[in-house]
C-alpha cells in the first residue's frame, strides 16, 4: 500500500504549514482586462492569504513584521506570500490575465 502521508498531507517532510489569520474578506473575486471575454482569458489565481498580505503591505502601510505578526506566521513566510502575489499580478498586468481570488 503506497505511503499516502498524514492527515494533513505531510509526508514528514518540514514542519506542518500553520494557520494563517486572514481577516479580509474581498468583495470583489475577479479582474480581468477591459473589451475581452472572460471565457477568452487565461487566469492568475490570488489566494486570500496573498490578498491579506497585499492589504496589510501596502493599503494599511505596516512593515513586515507587524505584517508576519498579525497573519500568524514567520517573516520569511510573509515576504514569500507577498513576493508570490506580487509576481501573479505582475504576470497578469503584462501577458493581459484575468485574476481570481481564490476563497
Amino acid at each position: 500500500m503506497p505511503n499516502r502521508g498524514n492527515q494533513n498531507g505531510n509526508w514528514g517532510l518540514g514542519r506542518p504549514r500553520l494557520m494563517r489569520r486572514v481577516r479580509f474578506k474581498p468583495l470583489v473575486r475577479y479582474f480581468k482586462p477591459q473589451g475581452i471575454p472572460l471565457r477568452d482569458l487565461e487566469e492568475i489565481f490570488l489566494s486570500l492569504e496573498e490578498v491579506e498580505a497585499l492589504r496589510l503591505k501596502n493599503i494599511e502601510n505596516y512593515d513586515q513584521v507587524v505584517c508576519a505578526q498579525k497573519m500568524n506566521t514567520s517573516q520569511s513566510t510573509f515576504q514569500r506570500v507577498l513576493s508570490g502575489a506580487y509576481q501573479k499580478i505582475s504576470q497578469a498586468l503584462v501577458e493581459g490575465k484575468a485574476i481570481r481570488i481564490d476563497q
